[in-house]
């Protein structure tokens, strides 16, 4: 506390903020609120981005759930890792993690992204892409369809409700 003038003035810090909110019903609605409106990353990486489209598309009707596809990653908060990521674009897969704003989750969909697939022998593909993104929801299939998809998004949205570190993304 501390005085400006004639008035008195309380300072506080995010940490303090993000403990009062973790105390009160208020960290239901912004989880809530998170969970119903994820955005979606598009950058289709091989057969599973197809589906990834398609998921996006009138016939899967993803805008019910909140789940709505982005071309910009500043706009995103999900990240779709739809394919095998190769050695070269790695870092451009890095960069555009980097570029998302937190809260942020990812979502890996498709042998090929999950274990290489055909190409896990290849010298050219990254390995364990999760020791570089942390992977929240992993979707197996080849490619799996876009109702998999759907139920990995639903699935990532009660990892969202579950969440008790609301405000602990941000640094003072």
């Amino acid at each position: 506390m501390g005085k400006v003038g004639n008035i008195d003035v309380i300072t506080t810090s995010t940490s303090f903020i993000s403990d009062l909110i973790k105390k009160t019903p208020a960290q239901h609605i912004i989880n809530w609120g998170r969970k119903n409106s994820l955005w979606f990353l598009t950058q289709p990486m091989g057969c599973c981005g197809v589906e990834m489209i398609a998921t996006g598309c009138a016939h899967y009707d993803t805008d019910r759930f909140g789940i709505i596809p982005r071309c910009s990653p500043r706009q995103a908060d999900v990240m779709v890792i739809s394919g095998y990521v190769t050695k070269k674009y790695l870092p451009a897969l890095m960069r555009l993690w980097e570029q998302m704003p937190s809260p942020k989750w990812a979502i890996m969909m498709g042998d090929c992204a999950i274990s290489g697939g055909p190409f896990f022998q290849s010298y050219s593909t990254v390995k364990n892409i999760e020791d570089h993104i942390p992977i929240d929801v992993f979707i197996p299939g080849c490619p799996p369809r876009p109702e998999a998809l759907i139920q990995g998004f639903i699935e990532l949205q009660k990892k969202i409700m579950a969440r008790t570190d609301i405000g602990t993304d941000y640094e003072d």
